[in-house]
């Protein structure tokens, strides 16, 4: 009997790195012994966590910048301690959030062309957890809305618009949590722990949905080494990629409704393990080369893309290859969210390739127990304004400033109050 092979059009998928010139070179990749992905990509920025002395920090390069990249070249440095996990926000290629070993997270935005000097002052900075913060994951569907976890085995669910903690989630893990994602419409939260389950959560209602799966659905054992595997999952294609840290493969299989559901498609191999990987979204990818996929693989002193694409004869559109997919356009915002309606992605076409749009800036309006009294009197006095322009969030190192300032030019006037009560005590004597 003839053994028939299962069709798909993935089978023939092949990887390849690119040429030297189009790598990143001289690259300090961060040493710290965290199992994050030490990189983000977007399709205008490539951040990789670097080693920094004296706190954390982080590389933003635009995409073209390849080659050697300078010693001097500005990062983005605010931390006081590592640099643990980073994440570009999908709605907005500008945006990027940080988490780090000083328990912060920290929002940033890059300048359209990317950095000219170093950053160190974040537009919000998120405080709330007792530990360092080891993941970050932004919301897929909602405006503004970041998740974060820390050591302190605690999950904050925040509104980066206004700078507050949404949600907290304290009790549903009793040890410390090693991966946090969304589901594509942003409903509910998966997280592996330490405890080796893994729960379904629904965060709005602060309840565990499955927890301790006890039979897989499928199962593929790899002869791969004791490194930890960093999953990317293809929503359009249904093709999960998986990339030891540490190892040198990247293997991707197809995900399907039948059994045995995971069907091993092939594996990419090279001489150097990776110490990290960037993921590219889907439209940042060249669909005029049947690309479906692209990694940003780091090395001890650089980081090396990899591109896998699907042989096809024809020059013309694969549709087959390419369905509408995850556009940067958000469907909800925070409130509507956290007030419980989901939405799924907003979808584009990838026909004509992607055109980015230009990103709006970003802005954070602190709330306050003010600001409801404030707004109420703007609005009796001037009827005709519908809505008041926010006022723009100080940074608490700037807050700090102001502070010291004022402490300081207090304890002049009092040293001068003293000098004069002194002086009119001599006039006095002078005077009798």
């Amino acid at each position: 009997m003839k053994r028939v092979v299962r069709q798909s059009k993935f089978r023939h998928v092949f990887g390849q790195a690119v040429k030297n010139d189009q790598c990143y070179d001289d690259i300090r990749v961060s040493r710290v012994t965290w199992d994050s992905t030490f990189c983000s990509v977007n399709p205008k920025f490539v951040a990789i966590i670097v080693e920094a002395s004296g706190g954390g920090a982080f590389l933003v390069l635009p995409l073209h910048k390849a080659g050697r990249i300078d010693k001097s070249y500005p990062t983005v440095c605010g931390h006081t301690g590592p640099v643990l996990d980073i994440e570009w926000c999908p709605h907005n290629d500008q945006v990027i959030a940080s988490g780090s070993e000083d328990s912060t997270v920290m929002v940033w935005q890059i300048p359209e062309n990317g950095l000219v000097t170093s950053m160190s002052e974040p537009i919000v900075t998120l405080e709330g957890h007792s530990k360092r913060v080891g993941i970050v994951a932004w919301h897929p569907t909602a405006r503004n809305v970041l998740l974060s976890a820390g050591c302190d085995n605690q999950i904050i669910i925040w509104n980066v618009g206004t700078g507050e903690a949404l949600i907290y989630l304290e009790d549903q893990h009793p040890d410390l949590i090693y991966s946090v994602s969304w589901n594509r419409n942003g409903s509910l939260i998966c997280t592996a722990c330490k405890d080796k389950a893994v729960r379904v959560i629904d965060p709005r209602k602060n309840t565990i949905v499955a927890q301790n799966m006890e039979e897989p659905m499928g199962l593929n054992e790899m002869d791969t080494s004791n490194g930890v595997l960093l999953p990317f999952y293809d929503a359009d294609c249904n093709v999960v990629y998986l990339c030891g840290k540490g190892d040198s493969s990247i293997r991707y299989f197809e995900i399907t409704d039948e059994a045995p559901y995971i069907h091993f498609l092939n594996m990419f191999t090279s001489k150097e393990p990776q110490r990290g990987m960037g993921y590219m979204p889907k439209r940042g990818l060249d669909v005029n080369k049947c690309e479906i996929a692209r990694f940003f693989k780091l090395h001890e002193r650089k980081c090396e893309p990899v591109v896998m694409t699907v042989p096809r004869k024809s020059d013309l559109f694969q549709d087959d290859l390419y369905p509408d997919t995850a556009g940067p356009d958000p469907a909800l915002e925070a409130e509507e969210w956290i007030d419980g309606k989901n939405g799924d992605p907003t979808t584009v076409s990838l026909k004509n390739g992607y055109v980015p749009t230009k990103n709006r800036e970003m802005k954070v309006v602190k709330k306050n127990i003010l600001d409801s009294k404030v707004t109420k009197n703007a609005e009796n006095s001037c009827p005709g304004n519908k809505s008041a322009s926010p006022t723009p969030s100080i940074s608490e190192a700037k807050l700090e400033e102001i502070l010291k300032e004022i402490k300081s030019l207090k304890d002049l006037i009092s040293s001068q109050e003293k000098r004069i009560i002194k002086l009119e005590d001599q006039m006095s004597k002078i005077a009798i």
